[in-house]
């Protein structure tokens, strides 16, 4: 009261703000929205049917606009107040991206209680996928130029201040000029780059498999690959992948290891080529030499053995702890990482061999260009990955449906059905996107010195949340859904596919847990 009777006392309404912000949009949206479907629906039609549509528009974006302007004042007379306290040591606040991730994902647990999201559950990944993409290009634009602007007013107020370091040319001050000059060459433009290429491959991945139920029956590039008048192109594809497949994963071999991958991606190729999906260059008709049971188990032989190579630099780094049990470690998860690219490059048919090579490319840029350059925290990092291996699930041609399992992975260097390697083939061939993804998360917490020492068991919570939370609901969905129309040909067999991948997920965070414990055994 006595702000409001005094003489300098004034109202300040922020409508231009308000009317110009996202939830003005999003409220005047749905208040035309409901009038439209009340008014064009319903028997009984309200007050605002009888008046002329644009007077009646007018009075639903009004009163939009004047909510936002009093929640606009609310926020800001309560932010006023709340000031002059001091900030408590819990107090945390939600980053764009922060506010994103938890809505995303949020929100697709949420649609997980309509069949028809559950069909289509690949086009929710998508857009969220896209959505991301969008939002770590806001990230980069805002890193590399409005803070190159902030850093450069401050170096020129900085250099008309006194110096006080007596001519000491190493003074830190100028550091991050130092780090600024060293990123507005190629490593800012490829960051820039980093998240269109990835919006472009994953456009590129949808038209590879239709899949879902409405556009199933569409035909997309996979069926045209597989042509067997375009197997020349196939061949090419296969080959350029193989190329590239090598090229991402070499990086973090060993010399032997790296001789083992070549020669099992040579291998991937043979067998390929005998069973008759692709043709060698000097192989004029698609008639094949062999079974390709002997070239599926010479590849297997090299997976085995980078496997074994992982395996042991792991072991080897907890009897070293004190020397360098660090760098032994993530050599060690580098090569169990490429192993597991190998084992997936040869379950895999040609035609996805390029969503294998698309899923590491973007691996490699995210890591070289963004994480590293953006310094994203670890629940962030693995709610990105948890994103791009569902994304990538989809990608590969899955979907809710039992009918879309590749059962013919199972039978990959076996002569007859075998019960036990068929179901741990198959259900790994059908779960590489979210399997890879988890695998290279673990890989990147622990060979980022700069991390603190809790960065992998953090993101192992993360990911056992996002993996139990869904499953957790869905189930009680399920529950309350049981005498739904589609319960048996809609949610039965989400509900088996949310089970298989709770069990990867729970094998993923044990993983997590013994290497954290290696970890911490090592400090």
């Amino acid at each position: 009261m006595p702000e409001a009777l005094g003489g300098a006392a004034c109202v300040d309404v922020p409508l231009a703000p308000a009317c110009l912000s996202l939830p003005f949009c999003l409220l005047g949206l749905l208040a035309c929205s409901t009038h439209v479907l009340m008014c064009t629906s319903a028997e009984a039609n309200c007050y605002f049917c009888s008046l002329p549509w644009p007077l009646a528009f007018s009075a639903l974006l009004f009163v939009a606009a004047l909510l936002c302007s009093l929640a606009a004042m609310a926020g800001k007379r309560f932010r006023l107040a709340g000031d002059p306290r001091p900030k408590s040591s819990l107090d945390w606040t939600l980053s764009e991206l922060d506010i994103l991730l938890l809505t995303g994902t949020v929100g697709q647990t949420l649609s997980l209680g309509a069949s028809s999201f559950i069909e289509e559950e690949h086009q929710t990944w998508y857009f969220l996928l896209n959505t991301l993409c969008l939002a770590v290009f806001q990230d980069v634009c805002r890193k590399y130029f409005k803070e190159r602007r902030v850093l450069g007013e401050e170096r020129e107020e900085s250099s008309l201040l006194p110096s006080t370091t007596d001519g000491d040319p190493l003074r830190p001050s100028f550091s991050p000029a130092t780090e600024l000059g060293v990123s507005l060459g190629a490593e800012k433009w490829l960051a820039l780059t980093t998240p269109l290429l990835t919006l472009v491959c994953c456009r590129l991945l949808r038209s590879l498999n239709q899949t879902g139920v409405q556009w199933a029956h569409l035909p997309d590039l996979g069926h045209w690959l597989n042509n067997g008048e375009h197997k020349v192109f196939l061949s090419v594809l296969a080959v350029f992948s193989l190329l590239l497949i090598f090229l991402l994963v070499q990086r973090h071999c060993s010399l032997v290891s790296t001789i083992a991958l070549a020669l099992g991606l040579l291998g991937i190729y043979s067998y390929r080529a005998a069973v008759g999906s692709v043709l060698f260059p000097w192989q004029h008709t698609s008639r094949s030499i062999s079974k390709g049971t002997g070239e599926a188990r010479f590849v297997y032989v090299f997976v085995l053995g980078i496997l074994f190579t992982g395996v042991k630099d792991l072991l080897c780094s907890q009897v070293t702890a004190a020397g360098g049990g660090g760098h032994l470690r993530s050599r060690g998860l580098w090569e169990v990482y490429s192993g597991m690219v190998l084992l997936v490059a040869l379950l895999l048919r040609p035609h996805n061999l390029p969503t294998l090579a698309c899923c590491l490319l973007v691996q490699t840029l995210m890591v070289q260009f963004v994480w590293e350059r953006l310094r994203y925290d670890a629940a962030q990092i693995t709610i990105m990955h948890y994103w791009f291996g569902q994304a990538f699930f989809y990608f590969q041609g899955n979907s809710n449906n039992i009918a879309t399992v590749d059962i013919s992975v199972g039978f990959v260097g076996l002569e007859s059905y075998v019960e036990v390697p068929a179901v741990i083939l198959t259900a790994f061939c059908t779960y590489a996107g979210p399997v890879l993804w988890a695998c290279h998360l673990m890989c990147y917490l622990s060979s980022e010195r700069d991390r603190a020492a809790g960065a992998l068991s953090h993101g192992c919570y993360c990911l056992a949340v996002l993996r139990s939370v869904p499953a957790a609901l869905y189930v009680a969905l399920t529950t309350a859904l049981r005498y739904h129309l589609f319960i048996w040909s809609v949610f039965s067999p989400k509900l088996l596919y949310e089970a298989t991948h709770v069990l990867i997920a729970a094998a993923a965070c044990l993983i997590f847990t013994a290497v954290d414990h290696d970890h911490a055994c090592s400090l």
